[in-house]
């Protein structure tokens, strides 16, 4: 369900001057879309806290021990605390939308509990001065027990840590295309591929028009069915990476059947809601899914020998880190270069610079520049006048006459 047909969580702001109040109040009104509205502490459901103020261990123990809210802390070192959800900074959109999901969800099993707790306690009114009444363990602390349990938790392969993978790693993962050496600079103009031609390609324009159409969208591949949730940014998928990274390289000409259809989907199947296992964060799933297409090549709408940029900085917590990415990222964000010369500068192979491009292109990090200034400032169009079209035919003529 979208956050718009909820209430805003009321948020009490602790641990921040007069600034920084602020401009998380503007925050949670503007890139989280009213998610929260930030109100006085007594009326407030949930706390926000700068973990890394002044006072900060002193509002944490503070709150631990004098309430019941759900806390979530900001800070730029994780926080291990228990039952206080963490966010780290500089505060992103959809790490701070997702910490208040969770604080939301925490709300709704308290308020489960406790109306479990009140019916227990008028059902057994009559024999509690005989016999006392043993409060299950999951309404102990059902903040503790039960928050672990909510939906979006159960949603593992969304949420699994970056997985990094070394040299050795690389190629069983990435896998190779016979008879094409892709470290061979002689065959680079070989080593490209198109991502139309692979269930990148479907997958990527099936998210495009989920998004446009702000709609639970259904692709059908002949495979397996894969489902498009565009306000979470969400897919889902019954099948394991080992399945995935085998159909991806699969080129679709060579696949009998009806072919790919898109369709809304206009109800949820009873399988989709009770393997919440089987969702992926939407990025992390297509940046994987383009590694495995690509087998170590590069897209070929990307002209190698001219270069390219990262517009930001990728994700690399929720991302396969493959060999060489996070000194990719840092060459590109310096400055422009050709895809050749990030592999000699860096001194790595070539597919490693490959992959991490094929990965980047699909999530439109990646940009190719002319020259190095072409992407940073659009010049500006020149207009002619009249007074500079009559000065050019003057020195024409003055030249004409000099010869």
């Amino acid at each position: 369900m979208s956050d718009k047909r909820k209430s805003p969580l009321k948020t009490a702001l602790h641990g921040m001057d007069e600034r920084a109040y602020k401009m998380m109040a503007m925050y949670l009104q503007g890139p989280c879309k009213g998610a929260a509205v930030v109100v006085e502490d007594l009326k407030a459901e949930i706390d926000i806290i700068d973990a890394d103020s002044v006072k900060a261990k002193t509002l944490l123990k503070q709150r631990l021990t004098e309430s019941t809210k759900p806390i979530i802390a900001l800070s730029l070192q994780e926080l291990t605390f228990e039952n206080i959800l963490y966010v780290k900074k500089p505060v992103k959109t959809s790490d701070l939308l997702f910490a208040l999901s969770e604080a939301r969800a925490i709300l709704s099993v308290k308020k489960k509990s406790g109306n479990q707790v009140n019916a227990c306690t008028q059902n057994t009114a009559s024999r509690q001065s005989q016999k006392p009444v043993t409060k299950p363990e999951s309404l102990l602390d059902p903040v503790k027990k039960q928050a672990t349990k909510t939906d979006e938790q159960k949603k593992t392969s969304k949420h699994q840590t970056a997985m990094q993978l070394d040299e050795g790693k690389f190629n069983a993962f990435i896998g190779s295309v016979p008879g094409l050496d892709v470290n061979d600079p002689k065959q680079f103009p070989d080593a490209t591929y198109n991502p139309k031609d692979y269930f990148q390609g479907y997958v990527q324009s099936a998210l495009m028009v989920a998004e446009a159409k702000k709609q639970v969208m259904r692709l059908n591949s002949g495979w397996k069915p894969l489902i498009i949730f565009p306000h979470n940014r969400e897919i889902w998928l019954d099948a394991d990476d080992k399945q995935l990274r085998a159909f991806a390289g699969v080129g679709m000409n060579k696949i009998s059947g009806p072919g790919m259809t898109l369709t809304p989907e206009e109800s949820i199947a009873a399988s989709v809601q009770e393997s919440l296992e089987k969702f992926h964060d939407q990025d992390a799933f297509l940046w994987k899914l383009a590694a495995w297409t690509s087998k170590g090549r590069y897209p070929g709408a990307l002209d190698i020998y001219r270069p390219v940029f990262l517009k930001h900085w990728p994700n690399f917590t929720r991302l396969v880190v493959t060999p060489h990415a996070l000194r990719i990222s840092a060459l590109l964000m310096a400055s422009p270069r050709t895809l050749p010369e990030i592999a000699e500068v860096l001194k790595i192979k070539p597919q490693y610079v490959f992959v991490f491009i094929s990965s980047a292109y699909a999530l439109g990090l990646i940009g190719q520049a002319k020259r190095e200034a072409d992407e940073i400032v659009q010049p500006s169009v020149v207009k002619k006048t009249e007074q500079q079209g009559l000065l050019s035919r003057i020195i024409g003529k003055l030249r004409a006459n000099k010869s």
